[in-house]
């Protein structure tokens, strides 16, 4: 009975315990739901939580279609990481890549970086590799 919840529950990932029981019933297994959920519980289970739905970017001409790179140098993210060293300070990471190679253009790390930094790191990039059709930012805190 445990193997069987198990393949059923690997082979319908979106499937919680009722209607894996709903499944066993259909199959002849003379079964209970609190019985079903028990082993559920116990073997660690779990229906994996939906993928959140991208939202669009906007062009500037008002459409709203979700912009995909294209070709390379066509759409750069840049986006901030901060972590902290062993002894408790703050440091920052400034990386930017190119979306459509995934190829990492560049990682700026120091304690602080600054508007005046980012604009440093984005006029090297300009120079080395031209300049991109869009850049993309995801502005949080």
């Amino acid at each position: 009975m445990r193997n069987v919840i198990i393949n059923l529950a690997l082979q319908y990932g979106r499937y919680g315990y009722r209607r894996i029981t709903e499944m066993l019933k259909q199959e002849d297994f003379w079964v209970n739901h609190k019985k079903v959920e028990r082993i559920w519980r116990d073997e660690g289970l779990k229906v994996p939580k939906r993928q959140p739905k991208r939202k669009r970017l906007q062009l500037d001409d008002g459409s709203c279609i979700r912009l995909r790179p294209l070709l390379q140098n066509h759409v750069w993210s840049y986006d901030f990481v901060t972590d902290r060293t062993y002894d408790g300070r703050a440091i920052k990471i400034l990386t930017v890549i190119d979306e459509h190679t995934r190829q990492c253009l560049a990682i700026k790390m120091a304690r602080r970086i600054k508007s005046d930094d980012v604009l440093h790191a984005l006029t090297d990039l300009f120079v080395m590799h031209g300049i991109t059709a869009h850049m993309r930012s995801d502005i949080g805190s």
